[in-house]
């Protein structure tokens, strides 16, 4: 018995040992061609961090935003690499070749599946995060700015509001996110029904391509530049910065969040939303947030519905168009607060009330969670009894969330093979599904089943033929490419037409141009076009 354990133990230590080594020797070898593929002599060693340094943890960890892939039953990389500048990545493309090591790259960690930080199938891999490029200037008279991957929405909404109060920019609501994968899935927020997504305010872009180039707009081509905005990170290169087109935001605008729940009438209140949430004025966002509550002082659960908004303009006004559009909320002056942009973004992130602008620079997430995502979208209202019957499932998990996020007004005017996102006319609401716990020890098949199980209901009220899906709400659930051998076929039938419907065909077509031997590889990359195809 005594052998036994001394055999287990030497076993573990061997392992460990072996691993240390190994990491070492790819450290090593990963600096000197650093040094080698570099114009100046810069000291790597301070960029470059294996498990053995003392910061290795709390950088991995630093914007790791889905608590689900931190656990220590999670594969880590060998190396995290934090480049300064472009070159920095363009030289960590060329070693991550020669020495036919995998790569995954991060700006800021919001991937629902972990894949910007985390590869269940390519070992070794390395992260190049991109947390360090965070530069961003803002050009008013030119109604732009370019602003690197690394800063986060709320840095660029802060930098632009230190400009102008009248200017803006469409992207998320949620203020941690990093703009290069924000951007490179679509970047949705509350300002999408008046000028659309992120992406569809790009005009430029800088991007390091497969050779370690660094290309923008004109040398990368209009197909790559396509593919980038809305075709997902990941596949195509890795973007180091995007120019952005500045919109025009009022000196007053008005937000709100009034809850209703069961016992207050949320279903046929939410039944009149999905009639006419698309068709609202393009000033008016009203997004429906989804979670149970406490209905007594004993502790019965219900449903809560929180009806949280943005409008371009005054309370008067306003006012005018719920009386006239939406008058079963019963929206009252009480309810509005008049602010100005930048506030409302603070305000539409979940923090406070009062809390001042400068919270956007802290690059942070109010709280983070374990979690599990799915997202659908919906053409049709859902009837009053499938409502119920989401009630009864939303019940059944401890801090669920669902969100319906309403479309229509720009969304509905831009073409679906404008850009890659095509989720455009004829959809009235996105919805998010998700499962929230903050024990590591809970059960997360448990959680994982719920999110399924709910998926399953919705079923018959959602889109069809794709059954739609938002790529910067990704979900392995719907099938992962196999490394040997990476099937456009399987890849479209699975997840690529739900993400992106017809234009995955183009995307692969790109793919095929700029990374014919799929270097910049995931678990949902996309795929080389087969040359039969093409």
């Amino acid at each position: 018995m005594v052998s036994s354990r001394s055999s287990i133990l030497s076993m573990l230590l061997f392992l460990l040992l072996t691993q240390f080594v190994v990491s070492l020797h790819l450290q090593d070898r990963f600096l000197k061609c650093l040094s080698r593929n570099s114009e100046s002599s810069f000291p790597f060693s301070t960029v470059l961090y294996a498990p053995n340094n003392s910061s290795f943890n709390s950088i991995l960890l630093s914007t790791a935003q889905n608590l689900r892939f931190t656990l220590p039953s999670v594969p880590k990389p060998e190396l995290i690499f934090t480049p300064l500048k472009e070159s920095h990545i363009q030289a960590a493309v060329i070693c991550s070749k020669k020495l036919e090591i995998h790569l995954r790259v991060r700006s800021g960690g919001h991937d629902y599946e972990g894949l910007s930080y985390v590869s269940e199938i390519e070992r070794p891999y390395i992260v190049v995060d991109l947390a360090e490029l965070r530069s961003i200037s803002v050009d008013i008279e030119d109604n732009s700015a370019w602003v690197q991957v690394g800063a986060t929405n709320g840095e660029l909404y802060y930098r632009i509001s230190e400009k102008s109060k009248t200017h803006g920019f469409p992207a998320g609501t949620c203020s941690s996110l990093g703009m290069g994968g924000h951007i490179s899935g679509g970047a949705y927020g509350a300002m999408l029904r008046k000028y659309g997504l992120g992406a569809d305010n790009v005009v430029d872009a800088h991007i390091i391509d497969v050779h370690g180039r660094l290309l923008d707009r004109k040398s990368m081509g209009e197909d790559l530049f396509w593919a980038i905005r809305g075709g997902a990170g990941g596949s195509f290169g890795i973007v180091t910065a995007w120019k952005v087109k500045l919109v025009s935001v009022p000196s007053t605008v008005t937000v709100f969040t009034v809850t209703k729940t069961l016992e207050q009438g949320a279903t046929k209140i939410l039944c009149r939303w999905q009639e006419i949430a698309d068709k609202l004025d393009e000033d008016l966002f009203i997004r429906v947030l989804i979670q149970t509550a406490n209905a007594t002082s004993q502790g019965k659960r219900t449903i809560a519905t929180s009806y949280n908004a943005l409008f371009l303009g005054d309370a008067t006004r306003l006012l005018q168009i719920m009386h006239h559009s939406f008058p079963e909320l019963g929206l009252a002056r009480q309810d509005c607060i008049e602010t100005d942009w930048i506030n409302s973004t603070v305000y539409l992130a979940f923090f406070p009330n009062n809390t001042p602008p400068e919270v956007l620079l802290q690059r942070r997430n109010i709280v983070k969670l374990f979690f599990k995502a799915k997202s659908d979208y919906a053409k049709e209202p859902l009837p009053e009894t499938a409502l119920e019957g989401l009630w009864d499932i939303i019940l059944e998990e401890e801090l669920p969330t669902v969100a319906f996020t309403p479309y229509g007004g720009k969304m509905s005017e831009i073409s679906e093979s404008q850009i890659p996102f095509p989720h455009r006319k004829g959809i009235r609401f996105m919805i998010l599904y998700s499962a929230n716990w903050q024990d590591a020890k809970e059960n997360v098949a448990k959680h994982v089943d719920w999110t399924r199980k709910v998926y399953k209901y919705m079923q018959p009220y959602v889109s069809k033929h794709p059954r739609e899906t938002y790529i910067n709400y990704r979900d392995l659930d719907l099938g992962i490419n196999k490394r040997t051998n990476t099937s456009f076929t399987e890849a479209g039938t699975s997840w690529g037409l739900k993400y992106f419907k017809n234009n995955f065909h183009r995307l692969a077509f790109v793919k095929a141009k700029v990374d014919p031997d799929d270097f910049f590889w995931h678990e949902q990359s996309i795929p080389p076009l087969p040359f039969h195809m093409r």
